[in-house]
Parts: C-alpha cells; sequence; structure tokens
C-alpha cells in the first residue's frame, strides 16, 4: 500500500490509519476515499464574464476603497483584465489578466491602493466551468462509539453529559470539503450554507461543497460528528456543521482568492465559528515588502476583518514545521505552486491566516500534556494548544464514504478548538468573537514549557502552548463571570538586607481564590538576584513565587506569576512580600496586582 504523502499545506503530517466498517486498514490514502470527480448533473456551473479560458492566464487581487468598486472594475477591463469576483464591501476585486504588464498598470490607476497575483501559476481552465466533486458512494459501519484519547484529554467526554451544543450555533469548515453524506456528519450537516469557493466566488450548486480529498471531512468530524451510536463523537455533536471548500481539484491548493471568498460568505451567513486547517498558498509566509504579498496580506486580512465584523470567529492551525513562529529566519518552501527558492524573512511575514489579527493560533499536543514533535511553535504567537496527534497516536474521525480513521496533524487540533469555541457559543449565544476569544484564553488548562529551551513564557503562557490545553468541560460551566482586578501603585522601599510588604484588600469576591490566581509583579531593582518574591494569602499562607539564582544580575521583575490558591478565601488582605537578602543594591516595589 502506497504511503501517504506529508502535508504541511493542509497542516496535517500524516495519515496514520483509516478505516472501513469495523476493518483497520493501515496508511489509506486519499485517493482510497474519493471517486472520480463527476458531471454536473442538474444545474449548470456557475461561468466567468471572461468567455473563454487561455494559456496564461493569472489571478490578481485589486485593493480599492470598500463601498462601490464599479470604476476599478472598468478599469480592470480596460486594462486588459476581466473580473471573476469583487467583493465591494471590502474594496477586493479578483482579476484574471493573460497580460505580463497586468498588475504594474492597474498599480497606476487612481483609487487602486494595491494590486497583487495570488499566484505564480496560471489559473485552472477548470476555473471557468468546475466539475462538480462525486457523492461518494457510502460503507455502513458496525463500529460503536467509544473512548477515544483526544476527547478524554479535553474533557469533552465529560462535557457532553452536560452539554452537547446548540443546533442554532453554525461551525464553518473552510477545507478541502465535507461528505454531508458520511452517517456521522449527516445529522448535523447544514447544506442550505454550504458552498464552494475554489477560484475565488461562490459555486452553490448541490454538492459543489463535497471532499475533493478527506480531509476536510476529518475535520468536520472533530468539530461535530453526531452522537448517534455509530464512530465517533465531535467535541461538540449538537451544532450544525457547514462546508466551505476553498480547496482547488487535483492541487488540493487555497489561495487567497479562495479564502477571502470563504471569509466574506462566513460572515454573510451566519458562522459563530469556522475552521481553517490550511495556510493560504502558494507562500508559506506572506512578507509586506513584496507587493503581492502585501495584497494578499490586505486582502484575506479584510475579509477576516468582514467575517469578524458579522460575528465570526477564525481558529486556525499553526502549521506543522515544529517552526518557531515568533522568530523566523528563512522559508524555503514558497511558492509552492511552482518552483520553491530559499528566501531570508523576518517576524514581518506572515502566515495567513493563522497570524491574522483575531485569529486564534492553535497548536498541537500529543498523547498526554505535550507538544507534538512536529507543531510549530511562537512566544505570544500560540493561542491556545489541543490534541493534533503523534506518532502512533493519531486523532481518529470520519472519512469520506462513511469512513473513519487516525490523523496527526494541528489540523487536527484545530477543530477540537473550533469545536470547544462553539460549546461556548451555545451556552451564551450573545457572545461576540472577542468573547469567545477570551474564554478560550480563560478556560484553557495551564501547561508548563517541558526542558526545552524554545518554550519560553511561564505556565500561563508560553511558546508552546500559549494560555494552554482547552477544556469541554469548562466551556459548558455556563458563561465564566468577568475577573476582578485588584492593584496597589503605591511605592514600597525594599532596603538592603530587609523585607518589604505591599497589602491589596480584596471585597467583593465570593468563595475561594481560583486555582489560577494571577499575581502581576513590578519590582524596580538594581540586581534582582538578590530577591525573593512571595505571595502572602489572608491567612497568612505563604505561596513563594520565585527566587531569583544569586547570579542573576538583571534589572526589575516585570512578571505574572500563576498560583494555585484555591484552598485560600478570597476577601481579606494579601500581600506582595519582596525580601533583599544582600547588601548594596535596593529598588522599590512600584506596582502588583490580584486578578481573579
Amino acid at each position: 500500500m502506497p504511503t501517504p504523502l506529508i502535508s504541511s499545506r493542509l497542516r496535517r503530517p500524516l495519515v496514520a490509519a483509516a478505516a472501513v466498517g469495523a476493518a483497520l486498514l493501515s496508511a489509506v490514502p486519499a485517493s482510497a476515499a474519493q471517486a472520480a470527480p463527476a458531471a454536473p448533473a442538474v444545474a449548470s456551473a456557475p461561468t466567468s464574464p471572461q468567455a473563454t479560458w487561455a494559456a496564461g492566464t493569472r489571478a490578481y487581487l485589486v485593493i480599492t476603497a470598500p463601498g462601490d468598486t464599479s470604476a476599478v472594475r472598468g478599469a480592470v477591463t480596460a486594462n486588459g483584465g476581466s473580473v471573476f469576483a469583487h467583493h465591494d464591501a471590502i474594496g477586493v476585486i479578483v482579476a484574471h489578466s493573460t497580460s505580463p504588464a497586468f498588475a504594474g498598470t492597474m498599480r497606476g490607476v487612481a483609487g487602486v491602493q494595491q494590486v497583487g497575483a495570488t499566484r505564480t501559476s496560471d489559473v485552472p481552465a477548470d476555473a471557468y466551468n468546475p466539475a462538480l466533486p462525486a457523492a461518494p458512494s457510502q460503507s455502513p459501519t458496525t463500529l460503536t462509539e467509544s473512548n477515544r484519547w483526544d476527547m478524554t484529554q479535553i474533557k469533552a467526554d465529560k462535557a457532553w453529559a452536560v452539554s452537547t451544543g446548540s443546533a442554532s450555533v453554525k461551525v464553518g469548515v473552510l477545507d478541502t470539503g465535507v461528505d454531508d453524506l458520511h452517517q456521522d456528519i449527516a445529522p448535523n450537516f447544514n447544506a442550505a450554507d454550504s458552498v464552494s469557493c475554489a477560484y475565488g466566488r461562490p459555486d452553490t450548486r448541490a454538492g459543489a461543497w463535497r471532499d475533493i480529498g478527506d480531509h476536510g471531512t476529518h475535520v468536520a468530524g472533530t468539530i461535530a460528528a453526531a452522537k448517534n451510536g455509530k464512530g465517533v463523537i465531535g467535541v461538540a455533536p449538537g451544532v450544525r456543521i457547514s462546508s466551505v471548500r476553498i480547496a482547488e481539484p487535483t492541487t488540493s491548493m487555497f489561495f487567497a482568492e479562495n479564502t477571502i471568498c470563504g471569509f466574506m460568505w462566513a460572515g454573510d451567513h451566519g458562522f459563530k465559528v469556522t475552521n481553517n486547517s490550511y495556510y493560504t498558498d502558494p507562500w508559506m509566509f506572506n512578507c509586506p515588502d513584496d507587493a503581492d504579498q502585501a495584497a494578499i496580506i490586505e486582502g484575506v486580512k479584510r475579509a477576516q476583518q468582514y467575517a469578524e465584523g458579522k460575528g465570526s470567529l477564525q481558529v486556525a492551525a499553526a502549521g506543522n514545521s515544529n517552526y518557531d513562529l515568533a522568530n523566523k529566519r528563512t522559508d524555503a518552501s514558497s511558492p509552492n505552486d511552482s518552483t520553491p527558492v530559499t528566501r531570508t524573512i523576518t517576524n514581518a511575514c506572515i502566515d495567513i491566516p493563522t497570524e491574522l489579527p483575531g485569529v486564534v493560533t492553535v497548536a498541537a499536543m500529543g498523547n498526554g500534556n505535550v507538544k507534538a514533535s512536529y507543531s510549530n511553535l511562537g512566544r505570544n504567537v500560540i493561542d491556545v494548544a489541543a490534541p493534533g496527534g503523534d506518532g502512533a497516536s493519531g486523532v481518529y474521525s470520519t472519512l469520506p464514504g462513511g469512513k473513519y480513521g487516525n490523523m496527526n496533524g494541528t489540523s487536527m487540533a484545530s477543530p477540537h478548538v473550533a469545536g470547544v469555541a462553539a460549546l461556548l457559543a451555545s451556552t451564551d449565544p450573545a457572545a461576540t468573537p472577542a468573547d469567545l476569544r477570551a474564554r478560550l484564553a480563560t478556560q484553557a488548562n495551564d501547561t508548563a514549557c517541558p526542558s526545552d529551551s524554545r518554550c519560553t513564557g511561564t505556565t500561563a503562557n508560553n511558546a508552546f502552548f500559549g494560555e494552554g490545553q482547552v477544556d469541554a468541560l469548562k466551556a459548558v460551566g455556563g458563561t465564566p463571570p468577568p475577573a476582578r482586578h485588584f492593584e496597589n501603585t503605591t511605592d514600597v522601599a525594599v532596603n538592603d538586607n530587609a523585607t518589604a510588604e505591599s497589602p491589596i484588600t480584596v471585597t467583593g469576591v465570593a468563595g475561594n481564590a481560583p486555582a489560577a490566581l494571577k499575581v502581576g509583579v513590578d519590582v524596580k531593582h538594581t540586581y534582582r538576584g538578590d530577591l525573593v518574591l512571595s505571595l502572602v494569602a489572608p491567612d497568612g499562607t505563604v505561596f513563594l513565587l520565585e527566587d531569583f539564582a544569586d547570579g542573576d544580575s538583571a534589572d526589575n521583575v516585570v512578571k505574572t506569576y500563576t498560583v494555585n490558591a484555591s484552598a485560600e478565601a478570597a476577601a481579606g488582605i494579601w500581600k506582595l512580600r519582596v525580601r533583599d537578602t544582600a547588601a548594596q543594591d535596593t529598588g522599590r516595589i512600584d506596582s502588583w496586582n490580584l486578578t481573579f
């Protein structure tokens, strides 16, 4: 049996196994689960204003002011191009042209802000008369639902006893498509809001949303496979799944115009959450100093902002290259639609959509509280983490044709988070995308760094796991109360060989303090190796925050610590204690705070 290809673009390094009915097979390639594309049976494919496809046709984003784009659309036609799609609400036009001078000419047109080619290869002829994916024949299963390590790890199995999510919450799967006929997906599938955005404009024909591989169906099952006694159960088996196919057939590539179409569709069709387990081809990282890539950044960013403004939260996979997204240096894999070159990059270059503002960036974990070997990382880039599988411990989910199988990747981690976000949205239908982002961070379980120098940060927030691993049981526990914040900004001197204390009086917080009490500290000192910092609870219990190494000659302590203070009453006088253990250097407690 052929070895499956490793895929970085799809945020999935490998297919570990697939099951047909009750039989478990090894390494089933995508082609085994997907019949050849079929011609449309009833509806006609959408046609382009450009009458016929021509070799050398390239796609461009033409960026203008949001609103009426008709003048710029006229200029596209007048300068050797055709308008394939346009999104007036965000000022983005998708243009096609065979002219090598098209981009340069359009950049000189009044009202045009940016122009960029979205590919380094030709637009396929299929864009002008796209074939419908076939409806795969289904294999009934004798598999019954059982415990799976990934669901247990995020406590989804316990969450289902409380809530399976609301059918009014729609989750969009922006991917290779979804097999809507699958026995575990059909009960929750929302055909009315499903579409193909391959090539960059909506194709609403029935079945255009179907899977051209197997990736999107696997993702959909992790989010919302039905709790029906068959196969598997998704994180949120009570919510609705919509398929937005943005991958193109044959190549399975996700170009910028496709992603833009997908986000616009999500905003206009009321998706509360979207899952994005891919990067936008052909550039793994888009750099703002390149005119083409700058236009891609701007176009996709506007579409994401539009979707968010309509109430949609985007969740995205961080990537499978074991790459530090906070310390970018090189990219040797782009452009992936022609001939990749090795280029020097900086942190200004971003992975789209995962590094766009407002998008929840998800790292992958293996079986246990460990980073998956392949998962990208990055301090202040990774937001949260979730099971993605690693090695023999794969994520088991749905495959086209009624089948099931294991896959590993951040592609598999992201839908766990999308499912938890859907549970949060089910608990509080009025929650905004900003609310959901904040609550994903709040409910995540802090996960400490391993002994790996790349994992910088604290237990509460670090380069490997961000705010921690998501927790479905916490998500269905109801809307969390707003955090209570208390601060003391009065300076207190820290003298040589002496102990200083600064108090905070906590009122209005009932019960005990949380297991993740946040203690923010700002201590000015000229040699912090002298210092020992502690938190003193109202009953006198002392929690050591940090005993700095004697040789630590750096100035100042500006950090946030996480303390398990769940055995302590919240109300009362808490103190920050700073002990100076040596002579010569002094300082002060500048400020400190508690967040309950």
